[in-house]
């Protein structure tokens, strides 16, 4: 007779509804499951219970609820979906009795040496949900005798009850991580300024690796925009409707930078009073950008190679394994070949990184969007101040083209907004500048005999020529134009070599 054709107990009822009741009152999905492992050793008369939750991407079985006195020890043990009877079960989608597992040549021997446990019958049901297997449930050893043909159907009420609450938990959990990575990477819109051939060099290198999920080691001096254009990948991507999460590696420890990574357990160390969710689990099914990479601790190196290789983690002070698919896009402005040899970063983490290099060329090699950038800035800044936006005298646009930049396009903001807060009148002049890039204005007007904007360019012209030692090549490359483009100005400003 099938348990559908008869009364349950009033004990099972009652197991049954105080399971449901715990479903309903949280969405802490290894909380939830732990109750469904109780309810069901009980109403079984088992003496110990486990929840299986199945990860297709590892192909793994992991114990996420368990009771009996060995129970706490198999919490986040991983084993392969293959093996065992669960993995027999969670293969065929149907449940099974097992009344003496000497007598199975499938039953796993493994999870018992581990636990010290030692099974003698057991019955597992399959977690269903639309179709697809998401985990098994197990009751072993019958106290005081047997487990009876009518069990594998009782035990699917739980298993039932299990992969509703799973399916509701991980929707919850999914979303609020996918609500706390948008939050953190809301940047206000993409907006890559300039038209130089370098930018649209290192542009046309982003479209070809965006629509990937190669990772991406983007070098570069300070303030490039090394961060921009990480961005600029990930919202041209297949990801682009999933977290971007960035963190800067060079600003903590090695402690709280791998707690900030990986997450931490509560009490993993002083201070841990709550269990912290890492970089990694937030940018699930998006995009991770790990600024200044080659500043890590060789202890977080090799945390992360194992992420990068298996694609799987630990959070600090946990035992549990989480599965991530994640896209890393890494940042530095070290010379990674040389710190490998200096024996400061490893060479195999290197390698993960260094799929598809992209450099990002300083400002000074990109003058011509020098004047746009400006004009960019001055606008925002002035949004951000409420003044009416000023406009850039050609002396001034030409100091602040002519000059070198060490500082990059963060610089060049920095001088920029300062500018427009110095400037009382409708436009900002030289006096309006720092001393460091004014002080190059006397060499300027002495080798151009103008004060104007072309006179101006005509003598950043001479100068790169004449650093250059007159090589008309390697002159349009400090100017960041082309050898055509500055040929063309060779002729226009009528530049000749110096004779002797």
């Amino acid at each position: 007779m099938s348990i559908r054709d008869q009364a349950l107990p009033q004990e099972t009822l009652s197991s049954l509804v105080e399971a449901t009741a715990a479903i309903n009152s949280t969405l802490d999905l290894e909380a939830t499951l732990q109750a469904v492992a109780k309810a069901a050793a009980s109403v079984m008369r088992a003496e110990a219970s486990s929840v299986l939750l199945l990860d297709p991407q590892r192909r793994k079985l992991i114990f996420m609820a368990a009771t009996g006195e060995s129970g706490q020890q198999l919490l986040g043990e991983a084993f392969d979906s293959e093996l065992g009877i669960a993995g027999k079960v969670a293969r065929t989608g149907k449940p099974l009795l097992v009344s003496d597992v000497r007598e199975d040549a499938s039953f796993f021997k493994g999870i018992d040496d581990k636990s010290s446990f030692v099974t003698r019958g057991l019955v597992a049901a399959p977690m269903v949900r639309k179709g697809q297997v998401v985990g098994v449930v197990e009751v072993l050893n019958r106290i005081g005798g047997d487990f009876t043909g009518e069990d594998p159907e009782l035990l699917q009420l739980f298993a039932n009850l299990a992969a509703s609450a799973t399916i509701n938990a991980q929707a919850h959990e999914r979303l609020k991580l996918e609500n706390r990575g948008l939050r953190a990477g809301l940047d206000g819109g993409l907006n890559i300024i300039g038209q130089s051939a370098a930018l649209r060099q290192v542009l046309e290198l982003c479209a070809r690796v965006a629509g990937s999920n190669a990772t991406v080691l983007i070098l570069g001096e300070t303030g490039t925009g090394k961060e921009m254009l990480s961005r600029h990948i990930h919202a041209n991507s297949q990801r682009r409707d999933r977290p971007f999460i960035a963190i800067n590696c060079a600003a903590l420890p090695e402690t709280l930078l791998e707690s900030e990574l990986f997450g931490h357990e509560k009490g993993a160390f002083t201070g841990a009073i709550a269990q912290k969710t890492g970089r990694f689990e937030l940018a699930n099914g998006g995009t991770l950008f790990l600024d200044e990479i080659g500043d890590i601790s060789h202890s977080t190196q090799m945390r992360l190679l194992r992420v990068l290789q298996e694609r799987e983690f630990v959070r600090v002070g946990g035992t549990k394994t989480i599965s991530c698919d994640v896209r890393v896009i890494a940042a530095t402005n070290r010379d990674l070949a040389k710190a490998i040899q200096n024996g400061h970063f490893r060479e195999d983490l290197y390698y993960r990184l260094n799929v598809f290099p992209i450099q990002n060329p300083p400002l000074r090699e990109r003058r011509e969007d020098i004047p746009l950038l400006v004009d960019h800035f001055v606008k925002a800044a002035a949004k951000q101040l409420n003044v009416n936006s000023p406009t850039v005298s050609n002396d001034a646009l030409a100091l602040l083209t002519s000059y070198r930049w060490p500082g990059n396009i963060r610089e060049l903001q920095n001088i920029t907004e300062r500018a427009v807060l110095l400037c009382d009148g409708p436009t900002i002049t030289p006096a309006h500048l720092p001393r460091e890039i004014v002080g190059e204005e006397p060499e300027l007007v002495r080798d151009a005999g103008d004060s104007s904007l072309w006179g101006y360019e005509k003598a950043l012209i001479q100068r790169a020529l004449k650093e250059s030692g007159w090589n008309q090549t390697k002159a349009a490359k400090a100017l960041g134009i082309s050898r055509d483009n500055l040929r063309y100005r060779v002729k226009k400003y009528e530049i000749v070599k110096p004779k002797g």
